[in-house]
């Protein structure tokens, strides 16, 4: 499956630029979008759609960055989308989902719980309903039983195409999950929000401290989300030749994976 790395949203918070890495996969039967960055209706009403939390994110909000329109600069149209897989529901990570309204969006059922049907106070302060508020065709899916590179937690959805992993990794929140493709080569392992930095698995790179101090705040259980960078760690320095890892938010990953270079310790800093 051919694999196209898309940047859906420019962040401009204070020291630092961050991005919203997203894939774009040819799959057999159609397109998949892993996350959906920011979308159409978030740039056209930023105010209701992001609410306060833009002030500290300060996003970009391009129309050309979106997936919707990035899909029709590749030459698709937007209803070739038919799957879109979620790491989770935060508002820069599913701003795009309303562009693709005929979708099946996937995410695990832990993340609907605390997004949707029994969110925690925190909870309810944290996402934005107002982003699915169009009815998205949502897919629940309980990853266990399998094991994928040492993570117990997995389930290929095999509905959607084989290759295709969802990986639970709660942590960021109730229900965070990694989400890995086959591209027939190489595997991309897109870790969402599980690191926020590359120097959070590659100890030879220093990590800005307001994003140690923001992931911290953000995170929903993080004494899970430091066991998570140590098992990715571990991962990253077995430098696998067959497996890149990327995240959500550091552009210096997003430039090495539309540059082809695979991750590990071996592809440098």
């Amino acid at each position: 499956m051919r694999v196209h790395h898309l940047n859906c949203g420019t962040l401009l918070p204070p020291t630092a630029r961050l991005v919203c890495h997203v894939l774009l996969v040819e799959a057999p039967n159609g397109l998949v979008l892993v996350d959906s960055g920011f979308g159409l209706h978030d740039i056209d009403d930023p105010g209701r759609r992001l609410g306060g939390s833009r002030r500290l994110l300060r996003p970009v909000l391009k129309a050309d960055e979106t997936a919707a329109r990035q899909v029709e600069a590749l030459g698709f149209r937007r209803d070739d989308v038919r799957h879109i897989v979620l790491t989770h529901f935060d508002l820069d990570h599913i701003g795009g989902l309303s562009d693709f309204p005929a979708a099946q969006v996937h995410t695990t059922a832990a993340e609907v719980r605390g997004a949707i049907t029994a969110p925690s106070r925190r909870e309810r302060n944290r996402y934005r309903p107002i982003q699915w508020a169009h009815g998205p065709k949502l897919v629940e899916h309980t990853p266990d039983g399998e094991a994928w590179r040492g993570f117990a937690a997995a389930k290929e959805l095999d509905t959607i195409a084989p290759g295709i992993v969802l990986i639970s990794l709660p942590g960021h929140t109730r229900g965070h999950a990694c989400v890995a493709v086959d591209t027939g080569d190489r595997w991309i392992l897109h870790a969402g929000d599980s690191f926020f930095h590359r120097g959070l698995i590659d100890d030879r790179t220093p990590v800005p401290r307001v994003l140690r101090a923001t992931e911290a705040l953000l995170a929903h259980d993080f004494p899970q989300v430091r066991a998570n960078h140590a098992r990715l760690a571990e991962l990253y320095r077995r430098a696998d030749a067959d497996l890149t890892i990327v995240n959500a938010h550091d552009p210096i990953l997003l430039e090495k994976a539309r540059a082809g270079h695979p991750g590990g310790p071996a592809a440098g800093r």
